[in-house]
């Protein structure tokens, strides 16, 4: 009686070989991949990975706050009663679809996962050894919705990942970038006032998290005005170039909020205290040429020359030996990494409670209305 047990129970594994080595074989291709398939790809295949092992969902949902295993989650769930055979055939499917269209078609491989048109508010391209990061909305003075943090984000993990050597962040039309949308505090979720003021503290925080991680040189190429983030995140850049035309300012206390971007330790640190605190206190706009003497900015050009000259000095140095120059500025940042990702919270804590303050609101409102009166 036993031996017919064992019998079947051969019969099953061996049936059921084959399938199985096809999924190990899948996981094998999957980690051989040269390109990232892009977050949408990952999830699937996270999902069905899941499904064919585990079987249907089975954990308790993650907190709203914690969006990556939410995201992980929400993928997980969403197959349902999907059977784990079923998973298996359509996990190495679709590793076999990646793996095909990178060694297939060249037009699937010249066209890597999240570029160009995967982005609504970014131009992003790599050329000549260089990712640029243009920010997209020129009508808007590239203002910087909750969409656009959420896809800088995404840009900054590409580009660190990609073959290039440096990565250029620049702004479309005449504006660099004009920091915060206002609108990004218009739209109240279902969760009211606090909810808002919780998930946008949290995409801030991983907003900079993105820019103390970048393990690659990061320049800016400050093509016109900048305001608010996009200024304070400068002190985490390893090059700044300016045109002349380009001003500097963070009118925080204007509205009642407080500064971000590590820029309460990187510009006291750069500047000194006395001259950090009239740009982050009192809202002090400073020209090129002042940002270059307070050595926020590296060196300012000639707006007729700009990018003509900038863009000729980066192609010299992406030809430079990249390793050496990842891990010189991976060591030059070491020694302070642990202290930004630390200041980075306390000031994501101190804005959260600022935006939830009447004063913040009023600042806010008041804005809004001297626009309405323009």
């Amino acid at each position: 009686h036993s031996n017919d047990a064992v019998e079947r129970l051969l019969r099953y594994i061996t049936a059921a070989g084959r399938p199985m080595e096809q999924f190990d074989q899948a996981k094998q291709r999957l980690s051989a991949l040269k390109k990232d398939p892009g977050n949408e790809a990952k999830l699937k295949i996270y999902a069905l990975f899941k499904q064919a092992t585990q079987g249907p969902c089975n954990t308790p949902k993650p907190g709203m706050l914690d969006f990556v295993n939410k995201a992980k989650w929400d993928s997980w769930k969403s197959l349902g009663s999907l059977s784990q055979e079923d998973a298996r055939q359509q996990y190495c499917d679709l590793v076999g679809s990646l793996a095909a269209a990178e060694g297939g078609s060249a037009q699937a491989a010249a066209q890597p996962a999240g570029s160009g048109s995967a982005y609504e508010t970014l131009l992003v391209s790599t050329e000549d050894d260089i990712t640029t990061i243009k920010m997209n909305r020129p009508t808007k003075y590239n203002a910087i919705t909750t969409e656009m943090y959420s896809e800088i984000i995404r840009a900054l993990e590409q580009a660190a990942k990609d073959q290039s050597v440096l990565t250029v962040f620049t702004g479309a039309g005449d504006y660099y970038c004009s920091g915060n949308d206002l609108t990004n505090f218009t739209r109240i979720p279902e969760g009211g006032i606090q909810q808002m003021a919780r998930d946008g503290g949290e995409l801030l925080r991983k907003y900079i998290k993105a820019y103390i991680d970048f393990p690659k040189p990061l320049v800016a190429v400050v093509n016109g005005p900048a305001v608010g983030v996009s200024v304070t995140v400068l002190g985490l850049f390893d090059l700044v170039y300016a045109t002349e035309r380009a001003t500097f300012h963070t009118p925080f206390s204007l509205l009642g909020q407080s500064p971000e971007g590590c820029s309460s330790y990187t510009f006291p640190k750069m500047m000194g205290v006395a001259k950090a605190s009239e740009v982050l206190l009192f809202n002090q706009k400073l020209t090129a040429a002042q940002a270059c003497q307070q050595g926020l900015v590296t060196e300012v050009f000639p707006d007729s020359s700009f990018q003509a000259e900038v863009w000729t000095r980066l192609k010299a140095y992406a030809k430079l030996p990249p390793n050496s120059l990842a891990l010189s500025k991976q060591l030059i940042r070491s020694v302070e990494r642990q202290k930004l990702h630390e200041v980075n919270d306390a000031e994501v804590e101190r804005l959260v409670e600022r935006w939830l303050s009447d004063e913040c609101m009023n600042a806010v409102m008041g804005f809004f209305q001297s626009k309405a009166k323009l």
